[in-house]
């Protein structure tokens, strides 16, 4: 019987050897060692193998524990869990439900209101900003960008 967690066949060719050990081999970074652990843009963070969207930064906070923390995937059914057993330890994967790239772990000691805490790998994600909202002047309308008839 196929993996559930691998939805699809993902191309790794993309990766760095570190995101490919950590969502393919099922390891972990360093803590306080990845790029998002201490980010504070807002945006979109996706998987780093396939793109789908997984988390916001919405939902993301400081656990102190120098990995990214969300309290909640940024839709149901973005993410996938699944029993860990490894390193002598009950734990619950987290893999990204699209191609099933390992992303970390999740814990029942996060805040309100899930109290929940996914704690994911850096290297298993991408941080898509999220776009500045265009500030529009009281005069500009569609002639000001160009696209109305020439003022006379």
């Amino acid at each position: 019987m196929a993996d559930p967690a691998r939805k699809r066949p993902a191309d790794t060719s993309h990766l760095t050897a570190e995101q490919f050990k950590v969502t393919q081999k099922h390891r972990t970074e360093p803590p306080f060692s990845g790029a998002y652990w201490d980010e504070k843009r807002p945006g979109t963070y996706a998987c780093v193998v396939c793109a789908a969207p997984l988390f916001s930064s919405a939902h993301k906070y400081d656990s102190g524990t120098g990995w990214p923390s969300f309290w909640q995937p940024v839709a149901p059914g973005a993410v996938g869990t699944k029993s860990d057993r490894s390193l002598f330890m009950r734990r619950t994967e987290v893999h990204c439900a699209a191609c099933g790239a390992h992303q970390g772990h999740v814990f029942p000691d996060g805040p309100k209101p899930t109290g929940l805490r996914y704690c994911i790998n850096s290297a298993a994600l991408t941080l898509r900003p999220a776009e500045p909202e265009i500030e529009r002047g009281l005069d500009e309308g569609p002639d000001a960008r160009g696209d109305g008839p020439a003022a006379g």
